[in-house]
């Protein structure tokens, strides 16, 4: 890669003493093996935890009713950032905030439980078909002066 087309700032932190730092988190396996877990952009840090939306996304992807499902950080006053999430039901499936973190209690550390999961119709994706979880932070961010609750609707 040479660069960033027309974007010197991202080319200068991406490529550093000839190396491109993808910005990808990465952990090796006990047979070596390089599996990448998220994205440092993405990681929540929680009172000095490292937290990997990915990791909450897979349990929430587990429950039967879960359709889609995007965390991000949410600044927090005290703590830094707390894990929050977007869910997309399948049809029919009830809105149940209790249930699914109940559900999650038992395949996550406590300290990596939602603290809030915002129903929503679909998650927002960028051209790519990606989620775009800058607009999810954007509206977290926005939004962390009031809590976000189970029913209210968000992009």
């Amino acid at each position: 890669m040479r660069g960033y087309h027309k974007r010197p700032e991202e080319t200068a932190q991406a490529l550093k003493d000839g190396w491109l730092h993808t910005g990808d988190v990465g952990v090796l396996d006990e047979d070596g093996y390089l599996r990448i877990v998220d994205r440092m952009k993405d990681m929540i840090i929680r009172g000095g935890e490292n937290i990997y939306p990915q990791e909450i996304e897979h349990a929430v992807h587990a429950h039967p009713a879960v359709l889609e499902a995007a965390v991000v950080g949410r600044p927090h006053p005290v703590m830094g950032e707390e894990p929050v999430a977007f869910v997309v039901l399948k049809e029919g499936a009830l809105r149940d905030e209790d249930e699914l973190v109940a559900f999650l209690t038992q395949r996550i550390a406590k300290f990596k439980l939602p603290t809030s999961v915002t129903f929503i119709d679909e998650v927002p994706k960028n051209p790519l078909g990606k989620f775009d979880k800058p607009r999810l932070r954007a509206t977290v961010a926005s939004t962390s002066a009031s809590a976000t609750g189970p029913d209210e609707e968000a992009p």
